[in-house]
Formats: C-alpha cells, structure tokens, sequence
C-alpha cells in the first residue's frame, strides 16, 4: 500500500492512497482525514485502505492523476521526529570534519537525536536558508514511521511496530554545526525542516528488500541532474531500525506517527571513506562527506556547499526501476520574508 498527503489548503492535508506505479490515486479522508489519523488507528483502518488499495490497482474507484507536486511530506507535521546515525563511516567522517574522535560506543549504541517535528518541507518544495556561508548541505536518508511502541520494547516489538518506509532530505547547516554541538548540548540551528518523499509505503511493497530491519537498495542523490550519490542503503548499516526504535524507546514510549531515520547512507570503499561516482564509486548521500574524502586525499576539499539555486533529487527505485516512493527534488533558495 502507498500513502500520501495531498495539500488541500489545511496544515495537515489530505489521505489518499496512491497506485503502485505512482501514476493515479483515490481519496482516503472519507476513511480518516489524515494520515496521523490513520496510524492512530491502524488495526482498525488499514485493512480498509489496503481494500482501497487494490480497487485502486482494478480501475474499480474514482481517480485522479496522481501528481509529485501535488504532494506534502506524508505526515506534514509529526509528534516526534527522530533522527539516527548508523553508517559508521559517516560517524567518522563527520567526527573528523569537526575535529573531533568518533564516539567509543557508536559500533555498539546507537546515535540518535531529537529533530524539529512541527512542520515538514513538501518533497518539491525549497531548502530555504538565509546565507550561503551557512554550508546547506542535504542528507538523502531512509525513515520509518511506526505504531504506538512501548517504553523498553524488544527488537520484535519495535519490528512489529514498523507501519510506513519513506525517504528524507535532512538538511544540515554545516558552518553552524560545529559551533552547536561545541555547547555540549546538541544541535538545533544547523538543522532546518526537513522534507520527506512524497509517498510512504507499507513494508510488504517493498518486497525482498526489506527484510524487516533495513531496506537494501541503492539511495539515488543527485545535485543539478548530475548523479552525485548511489549508495546502497543496506550496505554498511551498522544498526537495523528495530535497534533504532527499541534504542529511542528506552527509557520513553513513542506515540503512533514517530518517525526514525537511518541518519545519512553511506557506504565504505575498500575499507575506508566512499568514492566519488565520477571515479567509479558509490558516491555520497551528503556533499560533507565528499569534502572529507576529497581532503584525505588531496589536502583541501574542492566540492563546495550547495549555492542558491541549486537542485537537489533524492529517490530510489526498485529492481526494474521504478520508482517506489516519488523524488524529493528541492531548489535551494534565500530565504525572504
């Protein structure tokens, strides 16, 4: 089953189920208004919405051209977003850019922190920032939304709790970054709102990879059409989202709509840092993580943060190459009020 959220004029938009092919979809909110709604009663309403679904598939319901544009992030404000670090390459990778060790513990625990939730970028709509000295740069991650999950669950109770895969753009302000984390008391300016695809869907549609835990296929990122990353999201995961989920609900419960990321793909080459896709590699999913490779091997970084205008596409495709959840594709623009 795949879901999205149509602007319809209010903050919360509008549930419609989307064929499989992206291409048509059916009105939901006849159902549940919204998708927070909807995984508010899962039990109850997804079996009709799956029913929805396949009369989608048989021409069987009204429709309508089903148009990326048209779409907000699924959930367009959520109660709780929470964003993971589990590729260790991009643990060290990022460590390193500023100045500092990987953590001891990040092969063993995993790193979460606790996103702004209270209002998400539409997957066409712009990465706004107010300087270019800011360094915006994207991070192409994959995101889960669960269930109710209850404080101390086990890695089969947070597995079961998984409802929807979609994919993010969660953008980092590098040049602000550094000087957050420096406070000792995490970030908060270096981390503007977030986009997610424009299509969640239910683990099953994502057939054998998924297996449960983590989703094993390549992240498309692009920067101006030009492809810029191509990693594999199953590749190098050092922890699977159950780990992430029972991690976050350790010590609290997470409420139906909670979504948790992935933190930046990433992928090793040779046992070190990534490689460019214009040298063969599997690229990156975040321009930081280029800089790095580029100054390891080279003395300086030479790819420069993103510039006003830029264009970033972020999506990923099944084994015949079809897109599964839609582009996020976002021009980065100055902010003006």
């Amino acid at each position: 089953m795949k879901l999205a959220t149509l602007k319809n004029g209010k903050r919360d938009g509008r549930l419609v189920v989307v064929s499989r092919d992206l291409t048509r979809y059916t009105d939901a909110s006849f159902l549940v208004p919204t998708l927070q709604g909807a995984l508010d009663d899962w039990q109850r309403l997804a079996p009709h919405l799956e029913a929805l679904g396949h009369s989608l598939e048989a021409d069987a319901v009204p429709s309508g051209r089903f148009h990326e544009n048209d779409a907000r992030s699924p959930l367009p404000r959520a109660y709780q977003w929470v964003g993971g670090s589990v590729y260790g390459s991009h643990v060290e990778q990022m460590s390193k850019a500023q100045g500092n060790k990987a953590p001891e513990n990040f092969l063993t625990e995993p790193l979460l922190y606790q996103g702004g939730s209270d209002s998400f970028v539409d997957p066409r709509g712009a990465m706004l920032a107010a300087d270019e000295a800011d360094g915006i740069d994207m991070e192409g991650e994959v995101a889960v939304v669960v269930s109710d999950v209850p404080m101390g669950a086990s890695l089969d109770e947070a597995r079961a709790a998984i409802r929807l895969v979609m994919l993010a753009n969660d953008v980092s302000l590098r040049e602000l970054i550094p000087g957050e984390l420096a406070k000792g008391y995490g970030f908060f300016q270096g981390k503007p709102s977030t986009a997610f695809s424009p299509v969640a869907v239910t683990p099953d549609e994502l057939g054998v990879a998924w297996d449960g835990g983590k989703l094993s296929l390549p992240l498309l990122v692009e920067i101006n059409g030009r492809p810029f990353g191509r990693a594999n999201a199953g590749v190098d995961m050092n922890f699977d989202f159950p780990a992430l989920i029972a991690h976050a609900a350790r010590t609290r419960s997470l409420c139906a709509g909670t979504i948790v990321s992935s933190g930046t793909v990433s992928n090793r080459h040779g046992g070190g840092p990534g490689k460019p896709v214009s040298a063969g590699g599997a690229g990156f999913s975040c321009i930081a993580e280029q800089r790095i490779a580029e100054t390891i091997k080279g003395g300086a970084p030479k790819t420069p943060f993103l510039f006003f205008g830029d264009k970033v596409r972020i999506e990923m495709k099944d084994a015949a190459g079809r897109s599964i959840f839609g582009a996020i594709e976002q021009t980065v623009e100055k902010y003006e009020r």
